[in-house]
């Protein structure tokens, strides 16, 4: 009890700091539960976790999704206070469509710039059929997060989502997409 008495105190007192320490860590966690998957159940033979991308989704999570989160929801719903219908829908909407592709940005060129790679060329391949697969989980989990969750747990909130998206990231990181399939996803969307 004392325990967890000291830990709602921690949130009380360094919401920041607090937010992006659970955050953080299941952001890594997402990437471990991947490197695991693929390297050592999927595979034919196992191999080592890739430490140094552990460490990058680690400053990724914790430095800088974290604090964007955290001051992105504290900026929505000051704007936009409540909970009804209308309010949800323009929370969604804002969030998919204006504040999303900013985080996909973030993602594809700050990891691009950890490993050493061109800051775009990942974001160019990567980033619209990203987004349409966003679209298909972020709007479902965040109707929830707008509808049901307390403003001071949404960054914990989006953190659990998270643990599930960034599996979808990481893969989708991992994966090279053609040119071909990018231009017939940008064909159907517009």
């Amino acid at each position: 009890m004392a325990l967890l008495q000291a830990a709602k105190s921690f949130f009380l007192r360094r919401p920041l700091i607090a937010n992006s320490i659970v955050y953080g860590s299941l952001y890594v966690g997402a990437e471990f539960s991947q490197q695991t998957v693929t390297k050592k159940v999927l595979a034919k033979t196992p191999e080592e976790l890739d430490k140094p991308s552990l460490a990058r989704y680690a400053v990724m999570g914790t430095f800088m999704y974290s604090p964007m989160l955290f001051y992105w929801y504290r900026w929505l719903d000051k704007f936009l206070p409540g909970t009804a219908r209308k309010t949800i829908v323009k929370k969604l909407l804002m969030d998919q469509f204006l504040f999303t592709p900013q985080l996909l940005v973030v993602f594809f060129t700050g990891m691009s710039l950890m490993e050493g790679k061109p800051p775009f060329d990942e974001l160019k391949e990567k980033f619209v059929p990203t987004f349409a697969k966003s679209c298909l989980f972020w709007l479902p989990a965040q109707t929830g997060n707008f509808m049901f969750i307390p403003p001071q747990f949404r960054v914990i909130y989006v953190g659990a989502c998270a643990f599930a998206w960034v599996n979808i990231l990481c893969w989708v990181k991992r994966q090279n997409v053609s040119s071909e399939e990018t231009q017939a996803i940008e064909a159907k969307s517009a």
